[in-house]
């Protein structure tokens, strides 16, 4: 068993499980004060991917030697992550959620649309490469660009309808 694997796993767990936390506050808190989910059917699907994502990584991962360049990467998502949730506030959520309010154009969404979900596009990847599980990284980065590119397309279907 390596120590660095499994510190890597436990700590990407964590993390999730307190986003989901975060995201389930506010989905709640925005639903309730008049906000609406757009397309809810693929929630599943994004939940069952992430989560299968995460059993692999500790599957195949936990007895991996850390590749610390990976690693660095994993970080510098980690790191951009943060600053688009902390943009979003208290409007960021796991789902599809559309407000009244004005789209947020600060932070990295002065430079992107979909940051955060650029930020999964290669966080999924690069977690896998950090415990050198290449086919994980291939798999489920696929899987995910997938999804990713489903949901982008009813994101801003929802806004622009929203828009008129």
């Amino acid at each position: 068993m390596s120590w660095p694997a499994v510190a890597f796993l436990v700590l990407v767990g964590v993390q999730r499980l307190c986003e989901l936390v975060y995201a389930n506050a506010n989905t709640k808190r925005l639903l309730k004060n008049g906000a609406r989910e757009v397309a809810p059917s693929h929630y599943k699907i994004i939940v069952a991917l992430h989560a299968s994502w995460l059993l692999s990584l500790a599957l195949f991962g936990w007895s991996a030697s850390l590749h610390w360049l990976w690693l660095s990467v994993f970080v510098a998502l980690q790191l951009m992550r943060i600053w688009t949730l902390a943009s979003l506030k208290e409007r960021w959520t796991t789902r599809i959620i559309v407000t009244d309010a004005p789209l947020i154009t600060s932070g990295p969404y002065r430079y992107l649309k979909h940051p955060n979900y650029l930020i999964v596009a290669f966080e999924i990847p690069v977690g896998a490469l950090v415990l050198g599980l290449t086919e994980v990284a291939v798999i489920f980065g696929l899987l995910n660009l997938g999804v990713l590119y489903w949901r982008i397309r009813q994101e801003d279907a929802a806004l622009r309808k929203q828009a008129l």
